[in-house]
């Protein structure tokens, strides 16, 4: 099946606590990247460690069953094989601690803030697919600024867990544009709704 064929098969929808099966497939035995379950950001630092693996597990399940949508989830057919953490900034609670991602002003934000893609999905264009439709979801919940944090690598090739936040032309091609650089590798994009 060629690319555009493939790309246009694949649905996202908001994870769901009757989607936690699908979630659980697609970050596997080891919880996505070491254990994180997509914890990362939630968490302060020191909690986060302590919790890598099923504890870090059972507080994401733990989330979706309180009513919170922390993301959204893609699929080809049936099968699970992407995700986009994406929330209000402010449930972030690591984000907003950031040094070099620090809020640059008092608007109200929506950050995108992990990607996962299956691995025998990856470096076929799912990423923008995800972030177009989490832009969609922010926006029906009533988002007006996206911002995105992108992994600029030093190295022309980067161990695909290191670009966990997406790459800077994933979020160019969605409509972002950059605002704002506190690190030579970490550019703030800003996606605004027209």
């Amino acid at each position: 099946m060629n690319n555009a064929l493939f790309l246009k098969k694949v649905k996202t929808t908001p994870l769901t606590p009757d989607r936690w099966d699908d979630f659980v497939e697609l970050f596997g035995k080891r919880g996505g990247c070491g254990g994180c379950w997509c914890m990362n950001w939630l968490l302060p630092a020191s909690q986060y460690e302590r919790q890598k693996g099923i504890k870090n597990k059972n507080a994401m399940k733990k989330l979706l069953k309180e009513g919170n949508l922390p993301g959204i989830i893609a699929y080809l057919d049936k099968q699970p094989i992407g995700w986009c953490a994406i929330a209000p900034r402010e449930k972030y609670i690591r984000l907003e601690k950031s040094r070099t991602l620090i809020r640059i002003d008092d608007q109200p934000v929506w950050s995108v803030s992990c990607f996962f893609i299956s691995k025998e999905f990856r470096r076929k264009g799912i990423s923008l697919i995800i972030l177009k439709q989490a832009i969609k979801f922010a926006v029906k919940n009533g988002a007006t600024i996206i911002e995105g944090y992108p992994f600029l690598p030093k190295k022309p090739q980067l161990p695909d867990p290191f670009v966990w936040t997406g790459m800077l032309k994933t979020y160019q091609q969605a409509g972002f544009k950059e605002i704002a650089r506190f690190s030579k590798v970490r550019p703030i994009m800003r996606y605004i709704k027209k």
